[in-house]
């Protein structure tokens, strides 16, 4: 439902961001995203989605290319970014019918969904409300909610955890069950390696805009016996590090 092939953003002259990333997410999995700041997560997220075009490499999207077929593709996914702060003079249900209306979401679906999504998220008594009054968290689940209100097969979720009450991530990480469950993907970037070992069937990991791991947690543990995934993240992304130095 997702292929990325060789993947390249260089910024300037000679940065190369992201470089020749490649990876595939079929039906029904839950894949993590993981590296530490500036790895180049959210720049391939941003490739993906068609924020931004490729140098090189493509991005295709259930089927529909995001350079070629951009309307397509954007279509088939949910995106929710990094940054919650956009048209804060809105109340949530502005923003969200907004978004619906976006995605041409007939009234008589998007209501039950907008009923359910802020029910689950216990933000029901707040959609009346000015976004600018949300707290951060608050914000977090209205960009949740409107994202997911056309029902797209594929999830694109960068640290969509950031800011949520343990009672709200609960409930997005039984929603990312439930929608693989049902034959669909779910990407998504965070920091949080526990939440990656707990919930995804795949992780994947960068560093300097290279892939550095891709497999189950189970397969990355039995390579480092005796040691937990944070410990075998850290010894990763130093090794890989210190490589690029001597190189």
């Amino acid at each position: 439902m997702i292929s990325a092939k060789n993947l390249t953003m260089i910024y300037g002259t000679d940065h190369k961001a992201v470089d020749d990333v490649s990876f595939e997410i079929g039906k029904g999995e839950i894949v993590g995203f993981a590296g530490p700041n500036g790895a180049g997560k959210t720049t391939v997220i941003k490739m993906l989605t068609g924020i931004l075009k490729p140098v090189s490499g493509s991005a295709v999207i259930n089927g529909y290319d995001i350079v070629k077929e951009p309307l397509k593709a954007k279509s088939s996914f949910a995106y929710v970014s990094d940054n919650p702060d956009v048209l804060l003079q809105l109340t949530g249900l502005e923003y969200i019918n907004f978004i619906a209306d976006v995605y041409k979401v007939p009234t008589e679906e998007r209501a039950p969904r907008i009923k359910e999504f802020s029910e689950r998220f216990a933000i029901a008594d707040a959609l009346d409300t000015p976004m600018r009054e949300y707290s951060h968290g608050m914000r977090q689940k209205l960009m949740v909610i409107a994202a997911l209100i056309h029902e797209p097969p594929v999830w694109i979720l960068d640290e969509p955890m950031t800011g949520l009450d343990p009672s709200a991530a609960f409930e997005l990480k039984q929603m990312m069950r439930e929608h693989a469950a049902k034959g669909n993907c779910v990407l998504f970037s965070t920091h949080v390696l526990e939440v990656a070992e707990k919930l995804c069937d795949h992780i994947m990991i960068i560093n300097h805009g290279r892939s550095i791991y891709q497999g189950t947690v189970e397969e990355l543990e039995a390579s480092y016996p005796g040691k937990d995934l944070e410990s075998v993240f850290l010894e990763l992304i130093s090794y890989k590090k210190s490589d690029e130095t001597e190189a």
